[in-house]
């Protein structure tokens, strides 16, 4: 089955944001200027390794939207909530994982105070993770629109995922605070106890590069 145009068109853009991501990296470890006090970074491996994972995440996720759509639809009502509801899980999932691996826990971990060390590649990182959170969380919506019980549970959760849109610049900036963070947070917790009253449990998912290579 060929791949749809849109998606050969998300590939190929994967290596330019990768390769920008990796530059703008170097180039802060390279300076000896910037907030992190003339302190060069160490380019480790696994480093490279998420970033990879991270820039292929939302490409790949979209990808599989893009199948599942192009499916045949199931023909009962009851079959339709079902697929509408593992998709939900499926991309809130990864919303929750990617959130919590690369926001959450480094900057409770204080990866993202300057001085930090790391804290270039810890900021990259987190700039594609809030990206790919959100575009996975707005998808998570959409899924859930084809669940009567769902859609209604994460009616009041809409406003908050659209605030988060312009969060993963101020991430990779190194522009975000206990408030920000605490918006991710709040709006996971609020998509998990949606699809926890609706019967569509949301277990984290952290995109891995074998997954997403896979």
């Amino acid at each position: 089955m060929s791949l749809p145009t849109s998606v050969r068109i998300r590939r190929a853009l994967t290596a330019v944001v990768l390769s920008t991501a990796l530059l703008a990296g170097a180039t802060a470890c390279g300076t000896g200027g910037g907030g992190d006090g003339g302190r060069r970074e160490e380019v480790t491996a696994g480093s490279v390794a998420e970033l990879a994972a991270l820039a292929a995440a939302e490409p790949a996720a979209a990808e599989a939207d893009e199948i599942a759509a192009a499916t045949p639809s199931p023909s009962t009502s009851a079959e339709k909530q079902k697929f509408a509801k593992t998709r939900f899980v499926a991309n809130a999932g990864l919303a929750a994982g990617a959130t919590y691996q690369w926001i959450i826990k480094p900057f409770r971990a204080g990866k993202f105070k300057k001085g930090a060390k790391g804290r270039t590649f810890a900021l990259i990182k987190a700039g594609l993770a809030g990206a790919f959170a959100y575009n996975r969380l707005k998808a998570a919506g959409q899924n859930a629109k084809g669940d009567p019980l769902l859609s209604k549970a994460m009616v009041p959760l809409t406003a908050g995922i659209d605030s988060l849109k312009g969060l993963a610049t101020k991430l990779r900036k190194g522009q975000a605070g206990d408030a920000d963070i605490d918006s991710f947070s709040g709006v996971i917790n609020g998509v998990k106890e949606a699809g926890k009253s609706a019967g569509a449990t949301v277990t984290d998912k952290v995109p891995s590069a074998s997954q997403l290579s896979g």
